[in-house]
């Protein structure tokens, strides 16, 4: 009966007899449940909370660090798999493309009539061959741009906050287009590609990296605004463009301390509800 009261085990599973204890907990472990340490062994528990202690890996502007720029690939295939839809239906572009109002006498649609979905879906659809002066180039030079750019872009900002601009440059162009020429029917994703393009410039300048790459990008981009006046919309470059940059800076210059994370997602935020405050006062007055 003494040896009986004498046998020891595992904590996690009471019926295996163990005579190892945890390094940290200094609880009874069995070989299932032992992990590899500096000095011993710990048990699944310890292990799961000393990971949770350490603090993680961020970016210069202090998003998580990951290898993987899957949010690119994402909106790459989503443009894509748009591209396409258009083809089988040419319908689609007709019903999801940016388009403020109509003129008088015509059937009413676009976001003056309660389509306010066109301010993004737009911003995923492309001219399709044979349409515009672009054609099927149009969403290679986007997707081409989205792939240079939106890679190293999102490496440098994470996840969250790459999505997060790309989304308000693309708004920030369709509300652009909205107040200016809210009669123009308008495709593609130039004007997040804009907000991306001023956010690989402000992040080279704030990271002090060498600029005359940078700076040859930016006066492409420049320049291709100039030309959009003639060739496509101007309208919604620039509005990706002051977006874009605007959120950016809020990511490359709030306080690097406890107040950063607030400090950008409230500046999207003020972001967001201007260019929605600016949309339903575009409306109310095409309908007034």
């Amino acid at each position: 009966m003494a040896a009986d009261s004498a046998i020891t085990t595992c904590f996690r599973h009471p019926q295996v007899e163990s005579h190892v204890r945890c390094t940290r907990c200094d609880r009874y472990i069995c070989p299932s449940c032992m992990r590899e340490a500096s000095v011993g062994h710990q048990c699944v528990e310890c292990v799961k909370e000393g990971a949770r202690s350490i603090r993680q890996a961020r970016t210069a502007f202090g998003g998580r660090i990951s290898t993987v720029p899957l949010v690119s690939y994402v909106l790459i295939g989503l443009n894509v798999l748009a591209y396409l839809a258009e083809l089988a239906r040419p319908s689609v572009e007709d019903r999801f493309a940016m388009l403020g109002t109509v003129p008088p006498g015509y059937l009413p649609q676009g976001v003056a009539h309660g389509e306010w979905y066109r301010l993004l879906t737009g911003a995923f659809l492309h001219l399709t061959p044979g349409e515009g002066t672009f054609g099927l180039t149009h969403i290679l030079f986007n997707m081409l741009a989205l792939w240079n750019i939106g890679r190293v872009v999102e490496a440098q900002l994470g996840r969250v906050r790459y999505l997060a601009l790309y989304l308000l440059s693309a708004l920030g162009g369709s509300v652009l287009v909205l107040l200016l020429a809210p009669t123009t029917f308008t495709v593609g994703a130039s004007g997040a590609i804009f907000g991306l393009g001023t956010a690989y410039w402000v992040m080279g300048r704030r990271l002090g990296h060498d600029m005359r790459a940078v700076n040859q990008y930016m006066a492409g981009l420049l320049l291709w605004l100039v030309i959009s006046a003639w060739a496509t919309s101007w309208q919604a470059h620039l509005g990706g463009l002051l977006a874009g940059g605007v959120v950016t800076l809020a990511y490359a210059y709030a306080p690097r301390d406890g107040r950063r994370t607030p400090v950008q997602a409230g500046v999207c935020v003020a972001v967001l509800a201007l260019l929605l405050a600016l949309t339903w006062m575009k409306v109310t007055s095409l309908t007034a």
